[in-house]
């Protein structure tokens, strides 16, 4: 497991609009990307009911209650239950106007774990984003780190990036899981994300596999090296750089690839 610690970092709010001042010390002038949250239903966690180790239950196998899509008022209907699982269906039959996208628990954390299992098909593909925000006319990767899910023997993204880091429970394109213990496509994986002030932890099957700390040179070395580098991509860069804005605090999400994926037993522990 390969560790990467700590500093800080500021975000600015204003007018409706996050204009981020990173690690770098970034200037208004040099930090010129402007942007607009999204002011979407919330759910309050605390009314959902708790298991015995005092997680809150925010999906039990039968309700999408909380869940909507990215920037959307309703959950897309590629996304079903079946089995008492979460499912994204790449081609559902005999569904009219069949609808994909990103799919969010929304409500705004912080501090917390999160826990879930989930399995793909052959060569499937997607992710569990968090902190994110609800940003006007972008993709939720676009402020959002992402814990990969992947079927690492047969999706070629596995061979991509650098060093096994688009493999399943990386840190996307970033900080490789190691051990990579991930299971083969139509296995049940159990997974969890840990973020408590900043810190991170990935674990996968059991293993912390990722750690790393945001806000921090460190953080801000580790973007400026993948695709979401200041030069690559410089609305990724800033909204990254400062992940959870001004209340350090985002949603989480689940994506759409265009694979298969299942999900289930769906916890959050507030810390």
């Amino acid at each position: 497991m390969r560790k990467y610690l700590f500093a800080a970092a500021i975000g600015l709010s204003v007018s409706g609009l996050f204009i981020g001042c990173g690690a770098l010390g970034l200037t208004p002038k040099e930090s010129s990307e402007k942007y607009e949250l999204l002011n979407l239903p919330k759910v309050n966690i605390k009314k959902y009911p708790k298991n015995a180790d005092g997680a809150y239950i925010i999906f039990d196998g039968s309700s999408l209650d909380g869940w909507r899509g990215y920037g959307k008022e309703y959950v897309p209907n590629k996304w079903s239950i079946e089995d008492q699982s979460l499912k994204f269906t790449a081609n559902p039959k005999g569904v009219d106007n069949p609808e994909g996208g990103d799919i969010i628990f929304a409500s705004d954390l912080k501090n917390f774990e999160l826990s879930f299992e989930w399995k793909v098909s052959h060569a499937g593909n997607s992710g569990v984003f968090y902190l994110a925000k609800e940003v006007k006319d972008q993709a939720i990767y676009v402020s959002s780190p992402e814990y990969q899910i992947l079927d690492n023997d047969n999706h070629p993204d596995a061979k991509m990036g650098i060093d096994g880091n688009r493999k399943s429970a990386s840190l996307y394109d970033m900080i490789p899981a190691k051990p990579q213990n991930g299971k083969p496509a139509g296995e049940w994986n159990s997974s969890k994300i840990v973020v408590n002030n900043g810190k991170v932890t990935h674990y996968q099957n059991g293993e912390a596999v990722v750690e790393y700390q945001f806000w921090t040179q460190e953080w801000t070395e580790l973007l400026q090296v993948s695709k979401f580098s200041e030069e690559k991509w410089p609305l990724a860069f800033e909204l990254l750089n400062n992940v959870g804005g001004k209340s350090k605090s985002g949603v989480i999400g689940i994506q759409d690839h265009g694979d298969d994926v299942w999900f289930r037993n769906i916890t959050v522990k507030v810390l």
